[in-house]
């Protein structure tokens, strides 16, 4: 064989290994209204730029006949390319092949490119189609999700892992999803559950299809395990782009700021009237945040679940910053189980990949009754507590109307080291807004007064003392808890100012082998 023989013998097998499991698979990922695994790399990574791995990896499985059928690849494509110029790894399984299920051979390619992430301090991204363990393996199968799971653990706070769901995800593949930082998942085509629905009617005699079980919808809105639903495939190829364009390339280095080309100290005279006149009337916090914003562009996570919270991404004078903001629109802004642990979780994300925080306020406190305090609301708020507490990235708070009690602590107050705490002319700082405070103060002297109309009287003045004295940002600026009483209008301002000022920021926690969140 010649040496021209020999580069068509490679060009040969390049082929065969971009081919996956043959035309008629490929075919029928299209048919399902599904790209296929190389076609997603394409999509996602800037054009040219991808550099396979492995490509000629083969199983060594000789059970149950599978040494018979044997692909280039083994079902899983690996390599690095670059996103808007910027060095990433990635893994795409191959659901033509074998039904994208692991083997022990996938598993290497995997933790190949994870450890080489690791090395050069750039972000995994997991694209994900497959029908789990290669059933044949047996325990080699599970040792390699297993190999996979430590390089997640191990990669946590280090570099930013982003896993794509683009198709099934069940069984022990989901864990590596649950480790990684973001998760997206596609409507319709995707879904993911510990146990299928079969299994779960044979052991619980429930009835329930695989979309209802484990879709995108539910671990959007009920789950909270995914932290987008794209519509389709391209769209979950542009939030994993869009994410990234917020991120550093590691913990040790810092997020990318951008030119912005927009006014960056601009006044916004509709802030100044966008509170309602009544305490007890909604608004849209995201209102807010887009006006304040550059170019009203906000990545907002998890926007299906526990809307009572808004968290995101943004950038201000071309700053990424992570947003978390109660939302009055829903449940009045309160802080349940759900929006406590979607907030604590955002938060420990900015803060591993130094991402500043601007926290807005609004919360009338915890949401009270049996079914919270039962599911663990006390260890659940503390995680948020938590969360601020040990971040030490830049921390700005804008208090804009209510912050009462143990909601107004846990809101990044500036006894869990906010750096800069600022409040608007309507913020209402208090253990408890004036008629729970009146009644409990004054409930033996409301009780005493017989007549309807002097007891209507007496209470209403009491809660206008209370709300002069205690509901307005000054008793705690007095103490200097809050740090200036600002107009809204230079609100974006003021956190400009603020970023700018806190860019140097160091702050180092105690040492120790790791913390013992309140899990």
């Amino acid at each position: 064989m010649n040496n021209q023989d020999k580069i068509n013998e490679l060009l040969s097998k390049r082929e065969e290994a971009r081919l996956g499991g043959g035309v008629k698979r490929l075919e029928k990922q299209h048919s399902q209204g599904k790209f296929t695994a190389r076609e997603r790399i394409d999509m996602l990574l800037d054009e040219g730029s991808f550099e396979e791995y492995d490509m000629f990896i083969t199983h060594r499985c000789n059970n149950f006949g599978l040494e018979k059928t044997k692909f280039l690849g083994d079902g899983v494509i690996t390599g690095r390319g670059t996103i808007d110029g910027r060095v990433v790894f990635i893994f795409s399984q191959d659901f033509t092949v074998f039904g994208g299920s692991l083997s022990e051979t996938f598993a290497k390619k995997i933790c190949k490119v994870m450890d080489q992430a690791m090395k050069v301090g750039a972000p995994i991204i997991g694209l994900n189609d497959s029908g789990g363990a290669r059933i044949q393996e047996g325990v080699m199968s599970l040792a390699g999700y297993a190999e996979i799971f430590q390089r997640n653990i191990m990669a946590s706070g280090v570099i930013p892992q982003i896993s794509a769901i683009f198709g099934p995800c069940a069984g022990g593949a989901v864990y590596s999803p649950a480790l990684t930082d973001v998760v997206i998942m596609s409507k319709d085509t995707s879904y993911m559950f510990v146990t299928g629905p079969k299994v779960t009617k044979t052991v619980t005699g429930e009835d329930i299809t695989t979309e209802n079980l484990g879709g995108a919808s539910v671990h959007a809105t009920k789950s909270g395990v995914a932290h987008f639903r794209a519509d389709n495939e391209e769209e979950g190829i542009y939030l994993i782009r869009k994410t990234l364009e917020y991120l550093p390339q590691n913990n040790l280095e810092e997020p990318p700021i951008t030119e912005y080309k927009g006014e960056q100290e601009r006044e916004i005279d509709e802030l100044n009237s966008i509170i309602p006149e009544s305490t007890n009337t909604p608004y849209d916090v995201k209102d807010i945040i887009y006006k304040i914003v550059d170019d009203e562009e906000f990545l907002e996570f998890h926007r299906h679940y526990a809307k009572n919270i808004v968290v995101g991404f943004a950038k201000m004078d071309g700053m990424p910053i992570g947003i978390v903001a109660n939302q009055p629109n829903f449940l009045a802004g309160v802080l349940d189980i759900k929006a406590s642990k979607k907030a604590a979780r955002f938060v420990r994300f900015c803060d591993a990949f130094n991402v500043p925080l601007v926290t807005f306020v609004d919360v009338p406190g915890f949401l009270p009754g049996s079914n919270q305090e039962h599911n663990g609301i006390i260890l659940e708020g503390a995680k948020l507590l938590f969360a601020y507490g040990e971040a030490t990235v830049p921390k700005i708070t804008i208090t804009l109307r209510k912050s009462y009690g143990g909601a107004h602590d846990v809101m990044s107050s500036k006894q869990l080291r906010g750096d800069l705490n600022y409040a608007w002319p309507t913020a209402e700082i208090a253990v408890m807004g004036e008629k729970g405070a009146i009644e409990i103060l004054e409930g033996k002297n409301i009780n005493n007064i017989e007549e309807k109309s002097k007891k209507l009287e007496y209470i209403t003045q009491k809660e206008a003392e209370y709300r002069t004295k205690f509901a307005n940002p000054y008793e705690a600026a007095r103490f200097g808890f809050i740090d200036d009483v600002i107009e809204p209008r230079n609100t974006r301002i003021r956190i400009i100012k603020g970023l700018r000022a806190l860019a140097t920021k160091k702050e180092i926690n105690p040492p120790k082998k790791h913390n013992n969140l309140p899990l």
